[in-house]
């Protein structure tokens, strides 16, 4: 409650003056080239974003489309990846290589998607700012 009226006083303190002098125009002029300048930044960085986007779309769907053919082009008997023991944990870890490779692939993926899902939504609220 203090604060509102401690805001209050500093408004109703304040008494612009106007004048119709050139240095008024030429102010305004300079506050409004500087708005403008800043939407021009703003719109750069949203178009980079974009092109980034399209950019991490294309080399997902590439990695994305490797790897699966890798996993699909390897006999289903042979392990993915052997460490060449026995015993422990590395001999579970190479019997399940498929599994853990897919399990693996499909958590990246969904990161992915949720990443770029996020970016839009960025992007999206960035441009609603813009335009307001």
């Amino acid at each position: 409650m203090m604060k509102d009226k401690a805001l209050e006083e500093l408004f109703l303190a304040q008494k612009p003056h106007f004048s119709d002098n050139a240095d008024f125009m030429a102010a305004l002029t300079k506050r409004l080239d500087a708005v403008e300048y800043l939407k021009q930044h703003q719109e750069a960085t949203i178009r980079r974003y974009k092109m980034l986007m399209v950019a991490a779309f294309v080399v997902g769907i590439i990695c994305g489309a490797v790897s699966i053919t890798y996993v699909l082009t390897t006999p289903a008997d042979v392990p993915l990846f052997t460490f060449k023991v026995e015993t422990g944990i590395l001999l579970w870890l190479t019997e399940n290589s498929r599994w853990i490779a897919a399990t693996g692939l499909s958590m990246l993926m969904t990161l992915g998607i949720i990443s770029i899902i996020s970016n839009i939504q960025d992007i999206l609220r960035m441009r609603v700012c813009l335009k307001a």
